[in-house]
C-alpha cells in the first residue's frame, strides 16, 4: 500500500513544476495554461489522498468540482487564444499587452 507521504510528494513535485513553470516561461499563453491545470492536478491529488486515508468521501467529491472548474477553465481561455490569434497572428504574451485601450 502507497503510503500518505509518497502521494504528498508527487503533488509537492507537480505543483513547484507549475509554479516554476510559471515563473520561468513569461512568453506563451497556452504554457502559462499547463501550469495551472499542473498546480490544480496537484491540488486534486491531495485532496483525493486526504480523502482516502481519512475515509471522507468530501475531498473526492470536491475534486469533481475543481475538475470542472479546469474544464470551464481551459475552454474559455483557448477561446480567448483563438479569437486573439485570428486578430493578431500571436499568442505572445508581449503582444497581449497591446491590447489595453
Amino acid at each position: 500500500m502507497v503510503s500518505l507521504s509518497a502521494y504528498l510528494v508527487v503533488a509537492a513535485c507537480l505543483f513547484c513544476i507549475g509554479v516554476a513553470g510559471l515563473f520561468l516561461n513569461r512568453k506563451n499563453v497556452i504554457t502559462i495554461l499547463m501550469c495551472i491545470e499542473l498546480i490544480l492536478l496537484a491540488v486534486n491529488i491531495n485532496f483525493v489522498a486526504f480523502s482516502h486515508f481519512l475515509n471522507d468521501l468530501a475531498g473526492q467529491i470536491f475534486v469533481f468540482f475543481v475538475l470542472t472548474v479546469a474544464a470551464s477553465e481551459v475552454a474559455v481561455g483557448l477561446a480567448i487564444l483563438v479569437a486573439f490569434y485570428r486578430q493578431r497572428r500571436s499568442i505572445e504574451i508581449e503582444d497581449i499587452n497591446t491590447l489595453q485601450g
